[in-house]
């Protein structure tokens, strides 16, 4: 699905307690609204061609950047935590009288979005997760080994801070894809840019750490599924290093009626390789919800 017409992106930013949110808003003002949260270690710009694809839907779409990433501007001091996360992207909602939203979340954006509709579960209308984890089984290997690393072990530092480095970030796109000739350079070069901001390093090791608190809240996460009923829509790829086919497929343990589709040769940033299939079942989807 391709809108006939370049899709007007608008590039807006948001004062939240402090923090400069920018962000990325095209669609009527008065549609539905698809809030869409990145992972690590891009930002916004991560959505700019599903963006374009969803052009022709009636939905509002908005792209924040969360502290830390991408043209966000946050204050000296600014707490890096998954919780410090959520409570600015809740506050954002907020400054934007935002009452009502389907989420997208891809991977640090699972544990944002997910903490965003615990907290507000009345405002989420449906929940799309492509390569988002919130189950146990979804953890590879690799991503255990990454949960288990603590800043005060010698040598855990140096090995999270190898992430931030072109290879580290490269490695993210295209592990475990088919065809790489399909992912743009200029997707990790710009990362690599915001990455190597002042300060940017630093909070990044600090999310790093933190992320183990997530799988504590996974069984809050899976109870708001049981209990809330909203529409789900899962897309991932499977060539994924950091979360597995499985953790797709768990979803259907608390959201029986999710439709859950895993695509073979995309890897952890599937939108890259598959958009042709994913923004179709994106748009069906979206004419689902109330």
């Amino acid at each position: 699905m391709s809108s006939s017409a370049a899709v007007a992106v608008q590039h807006r930013t948001v004062d939240v307690d402090g923090v400069r949110v920018a962000y990325r808003e095209s669609g009527p003002a008065d549609g539905p609204v698809l809030l869409l949260l990145h992972g690590f270690p891009t930002a916004s710009h991560q959505f700019t061609r599903l963006m374009d694809a969803l052009g022709d839907t009636p939905w509002r779409l908005i792209a924040p950047d969360y502290p830390g990433f991408g043209r966000t501007e946050a204050p000296d001091g600014f707490t890096y935590t998954f919780d410090r996360l959520a409570d600015t992207l809740e506050n954002f909602t907020d400054a934007l009288g935002l009452d009502r939203y389907a989420l997208y979340v891809f991977d640090f954006g699972a544990p944002v979005g997910l903490r965003l509709a615990t907290r507000r579960p009345d405002r989420v209308t449906g929940l799309i997760v492509q390569n988002g984890n919130a189950y146990e089984e979804g953890l590879s290997d690799m991503a255990r080994e990454f949960t288990s690393l603590r800043r005060d072990v010698p040598g855990n530092e140096e090995q999270v801070r190898g992430l931030f480095t072109l290879e580290g970030t490269r490695f993210q796109y295209e592990a475990g894809v088919a065809d790489t000739s399909l992912i743009s350079p200029d997707n990790w070069t710009l990362d690599a840019h915001y990455l190597g901001l002042p300060g940017r390093a630093d909070a990044q090791a600090d999310l790093a750490f933190d992320y183990a608190s997530n799988l504590t809240h996974y069984p809050e996460w899976q109870a708001w599924l049981r209990n809330s009923a909203v529409p789900v829509l899962v897309v991932w790829g499977a060539g994924d290093p950091f979360f597995t086919p499985a953790g797709a497929k768990a979803y259907l343990r608390d959201a029986p009626d999710a439709a859950v589709h895993v695509f073979d040769g995309a890897g952890h940033f599937a939108l890259e390789t598959h958009l042709n299939v994913i923004a179709p079942l994106i748009a069906a989807f979206l004419t689902t919800l109330p």
